[in-house]
């Protein structure tokens, strides 16, 4: 991680969760890291945790709606002025609403397409984009997709989640086929974890407390400390290594 000392790397959903954790571990690599969500007040907090800890590099939080994509390119610009631009994008921020394909609100659905991929397809431009306005020729856009992204979850309350997922794993594939086109070393990479012990069930499951508590009661889940150390693991790989897919579930899971 060393050459990334120094760095910029943006952090989207950064507040709780998968997002915290790797906005934590890159700042203790020396990053500096801008981490944004809808609301500043825990990526605040985390920030004075990681200055008060001695950890060599920043986090910078910054409010940004990613169901906007006025706040998205307000957010790069900003990011631009304050620090030249992104050298890492990691595409964190997702949601899930339980709706059913055969009677599920098309808010809901709008709304985790709005996130889940149209988020993380304007931020991988607007990345790339800034990468190659400086010349950087080594950066690094990581989509943290989920296991739901390979294989369809026997659940109603999962399959449109599960089908934004499926177009994470295609978005990447694809951006990495066109930075090849593109004849740049810029790498892509799709982290795909199974069950991660976070505050996603509750969210997702928000009417059903109980149900959400059971998804991490059943197995030993997978820590977002465990994600953001493949994220390091994945930005560690020489510049000759391009790592396409992790996938990484609980020892316990089935599917």
């Amino acid at each position: 991680m060393d050459r990334w000392k120094g760095r910029v790397a943006l952090v989207t959903g950064a507040s709780v969760g998968i997002g915290a954790a790797v906005a934590r571990a890159l700042v203790q690599h020396g990053m500096r890291v801008v981490g944004c969500a809808r609301s500043v007040d825990k990526i605040e907090k985390l920030a004075a945790e990681c200055q008060s800890a001695g950890y060599s590099g920043t986090l910078i939080p910054y409010k940004c709606d990613l169901s906007n994509e006025e706040d998205i390119l307000s957010m790069f610009s900003a990011i631009k002025t304050l620090q030249q631009g992104v050298d890492v994008c990691i595409n964190n921020a997702g949601l899930a609403h339980s709706e059913p394909l055969l009677s599920g609100k098309t808010d809901s659905w709008r709304n985790m397409i709005d996130v889940n991929v149209l988020a993380l397809s304007i931020c991988t431009r607007e990345a790339y984009k800034s990468m190659k306005e400086r010349n950087v020729d080594d950066g690094h856009i990581i989509n943290i997709n989920s296991m739901g992204g390979h294989r369809m979850v026997p659940s109603a309350d999962e399959h449109f989640y599960c089908a934004t997922k499926y177009a994470v794993t295609a978005l990447t594939e694809g951006l990495r086929q066109e930075l090849r086109e593109a004849k740049t070393h810029i790498r892509a990479t799709s982290i795909s974890p199974g069950i991660v012990e976070t505050e996603f069930a509750f969210r997702h499951h928000d009417s059903d407390p109980q149900k959400a508590a059971a998804v991490y009661e059943s197995i030993k889940c997978l820590k977002a400390e465990d994600i953001a150390s493949a994220v390091t693991y994945v930005l560690s790989a020489p510049p000759h290594v391009q790592i396409g897919d992790v996938q990484m579930r609980p020892v316990e899971q089935v599917s």
